[in-house]
């Protein structure tokens, strides 16, 4: 049996760090993928190639001879990794183990904050547990998605696995194991530009300084985790009823609680208010800050002024479509 699945990258709308504390938060998936291809083996041996893995800002460290590639989480890159334990969970949860080969393609780089990492769990969760000749429901791939971004990163919301599996627009919420999730109905594509800039910090890193400013300040860095709840609730009305210019004024409302939070960069600001003064509704961070994505809503009509203007700030500058597909499946049975 040969099966292909593909699975989708995204961008936080609203909510990124304030989800982490109970607060709702707004994702969308994007038009670039995430393909796995897999090939049920009969001697159960399992190959797995990993190709198209680009990684923007890169952690290279070199201890001993040996050398450790790190990412936005800050634990081993290649999508090996992600594969490897997708095999493992998935095998554990079936209660069988079959051979494979599983060959992963990314159309998205790795460590941008685009949900890459999300795609290839889900997409593999997927692929081999279909080679095997099980069936799993979205449910089921979301979590065993998470579990696997759990289990390689260490920490993980499962927001990326959610929108990974189920795609279009989804307001989230979670505590524990407990994942709230509603589809937001969007009929008209957003023009969203998406702009990279090298990453500063990990992600681990910027939730641990956040948990410790609000746990030094609950007063304070505790009300702007709030306020930035109150701000994903006045954004899914804005979506919903695709009033442009109100969501632009609390996507940069959302990116000053942001920077107040301390997970914006120099360089992300730039780009952020560089899209801004050149025409752009609303820009802001997208996930953990640090570097890594920020997002820009334009006006149709000035699309192409604020992709220039981007352009000078980063050599990762592209447009976007929002909520498309989740998981995509296709069998070949011989």
């Amino acid at each position: 049996m040969k099966v292909y699945v593909s699975a989708p990258g995204k961008v936080t709308l609203f909510g990124e760090h304030a989800v982490v504390y109970g607060q709702p938060a707004i994702v969308a998936s994007i038009d670039k993928r995430v393909h796995v291809y897999a090939e049920a083996r009969s001697d159960g041996v399992i190959t797995i190639e990993a190709r198209d893995l680009r990684a923007p800002g890169v952690i290279v460290t070199y201890r001993e001879g040996e050398v450790t590639v790190e990412t936005d989480y800050g634990l081993v890159l290649p999508a090996i990794a992600y594969l490897n334990k997708a095999v493992e969970i998935v095998s554990k949860y079936l209660g069988s183990k079959h051979g494979v080969k599983l060959v992963v393609k990314s159309e998205m780089p790795v460590g941008a904050g685009l949900g890459t990492s999300a795609a290839v769990a889900v997409a593999t969760v997927t692929a081999y547990a279909y080679s095997g000749g099980y069936e799993l429901t979205r449910e089921e791939i979301a979590k065993l998605g998470w579990e696997v971004e759990k289990a390689v990163q260490g920490v993980a919301s499962p927001m990326d696995t959610s929108i990974a599996t189920y795609g279009g627009f989804l307001k989230i919420r979670f505590s524990g194991d407990n994942v709230e999730r509603s589809y937001l109905k969007i009929d008209n594509n957003l023009p969203i530009l998406l702009s990279y800039v090298e990453r500063e910090f990990r992600t681990r890193d910027m939730v641990l300084m956040v948990r410790e400013r609000v746990s030094k300040y609950p007063h304070l860095y505790g009300r702007i985790v709030e306020l930035i709840g109150n701000v994903v609730h006045e954004a899914e009305k804005a979506l919903i009823e695709f009033d442009l210019s109100r969501l632009g004024e609390l996507m940069n409302l959302n990116h000053g609680l942001l920077d107040a939070l301390g997970v914006s960069t120099r360089r992300l600001n730039e780009v952020v208010y560089a899209a801004r003064s050149s025409g752009a509704l609303g820009a802001k961070l997208t996930g953990a800050g640090g570097g890594g994505c920020a997002i820009a809503l334009s006006p149709p009509e000035k699309l192409d002024t604020v992709e220039t203007v981007l352009r000078f700030l980063s050599d990762f500058t592209m447009r976007t479509s929002l909520g498309g597909e989740g998981i995509k499946i296709h069998i070949e049975k011989s």
